[in-house]
């Protein structure tokens, strides 16, 4: 039992780094008020987090209030998180009874209220806009500077890397340890333990930190005991209960706000929830004239998480053993032994490539959105580089200067080299609500009020 305890207890580590003042063990707890507690308050009051609110989760710039925002997301993720760890807990009590299983439960919730605070405006498909600038413009002057591991960062530009960044650097306490999380909640927010180059190495899309935060993500690996014999890293196995609290949610949600928006009709939903809530209680719901159809598709989508959940409890439980060994699975949903479930979640993704993705609104303020941000790009990365290579505000022009100064607090420090001054920029960037980064183009154009 004590060599399965000690790798449980490096994964429940209280620990908190605080850059130059190193690590400290969080001691100061009340029954309360835990450690991990005081970790989703770091979160939840947090500024980054807050902007959520006024960020996309599919849909840009929706003038419909009911329609999911990447606040109310993360929230929702969050609920589910919890329920999943605190059945994680309990399980894992039942092995060594020291652990507290709402400890495990407050880890997985703040992870998951976490989990999106690097996206940038308008969802995914600001994300892709940043990288294809960056792809693009790889051979201009301002980018020529780079070493292919710096630039790799920004090509292969991931919200998960950024999500790390900013609760491990940026926010609160800059190059001092951010939020100061604990080292069991900042572990569990990770989902891909590798950097960019192993995008373009592996053929990957996802990467979780940025050659700038290498040696804290090493740093905090090593104290979890998550590093293999190879000396690559693995996944805590919390953070597989923070994905598929994730992917259960927009799975689901993401048809909830379609036919929120007219896109698809309870019809086309129905053969999702009957594989995954079984006929009967389907048609009870379709066919009850108490409901309007706003409240039976609210009430299919909650049974069908409910389902879920239970199912990814299960599998959580049946596979920990090789969860916690080197050779990991993918994720949970892949694990999962109810075909029925794992058809429903094909056909829900299915449905939103045919019918939500390719909407015609959607993809007109996508094609808006690339404008946006590429305005934004196009003035702020060479701004940057005039004062990179005259050091000097005073050698700007006025736009160029200008320009600067709106970042504010992000503005890049001559002093720096130059992949962290564009790593500002792009904190500034990222950092950006829908609307606001509307506001800056139009400002920049020279069209706006």
């Amino acid at each position: 039992m004590h060599d399965r305890l000690e790798p449980l207890e490096k994964l429940l580590s209280k620990k908190r780094y605080y850059g130059a003042e190193g690590i400290k063990e969080d001691r100061y707890e009340a029954h309360h008020h835990s450690s991990y507690h005081k970790d989703y308050d770091k979160v939840i009051f947090s500024n980054s987090f807050r902007r959520l609110s006024k960020k996309t989760q599919v849909h840009p710039l929706s003038k419909n209030d009911h329609v999911h925002n990447r606040l109310t997301h993360s929230l929702e993720v969050a609920s589910v998180g919890r329920s999943l760890g605190l059945k994680a807990g309990e399980f894992l009590r039942k092995k060594h009874p020291s652990i507290e299983p709402y400890d495990v439960a407050y880890i997985v919730q703040t992870a998951c209220l976490a989990h999106d605070i690097g996206n940038p405006p308008f969802g995914h498909a600001g994300e892709e806009v940043i990288k294809e600038w960056f792809f693009k413009n790889q051979n201009k002057d301002f980018l020529e500077e780079l070493s292919p591991k710096e630039l790799e960062d920004f090509i292969y530009l991931d919200g998960n890397a950024q999500s790390f960044r900013i609760v491990s650097k940026t926010e609160n306490n800059l190059c001092a340890g951010g939020m100061n999380l604990t080292f069991a909640t900042l572990g569990t927010l990770v989902k891909y333990p590798y950097c960019s180059r192993f995008c373009k190495t592996n053929e990957k899309q996802k990467f979780n930190y940025f050659h700038s935060e290498a040696d804290f993500f090493a740093l905090l690996f090593g104290e979890l005991g998550l590093i293999k014999s190879d000396g690559t890293f693995k996944r805590h196995p919390l953070s597989y209960l923070m994905e598929a609290a994730d992917d259960i949610c927009y799975g689901l949600l993401d048809l909830q706000d379609a036919f929120e928006l007219k896109i698809i009709s309870l019809e086309d939903v129905r053969e999702i929830f009957v594989l995954i809530c079984k006929e009967d209680a389907t048609e009870g719901i379709y066919h009850d004239q108490r409901y309007t159809p706003t409240q039976k598709i609210s009430k299919m989508v909650a049974a069908s998480i409910y389902h879920l959940a239970a199912h990814t409890m299960e599998v959580f439980e049946k596979n920990f053993d090789a969860i916690m060994g080197d050779d990991q699975p993918k994720d949970l949903i892949e694990l999962f032994t109810n075909n029925a479930y794992q058809a429903g979640i094909c056909e829900a993704k299915k449905l939103g490539s045919q019918k939500i993705f390719n909407e015609k609104r959607k993809i007109q303020l996508e094609l808006g959105a690339y404008n946006i941000i590429q305005t934004l790009l196009d003035i702020f990365i060479p701004a940057t580089y005039k004062l990179y290579k005259t050091g000097d505000e005073a050698k700007l022009s006025f736009r160029d200067k200008r320009a600067l100064e709106l970042m504010g607090g992000s503005k890049p420090k001559k002093t720096d080299n130059l992949y962290h001054m564009y790593q500002r920029v792009m904190d500034y960037v990222i950092g950006m609500t829908d609307n606001h980064a509307k506001y800056v183009a139009n400002q920049l154009n020279g069209s706006g009020n």
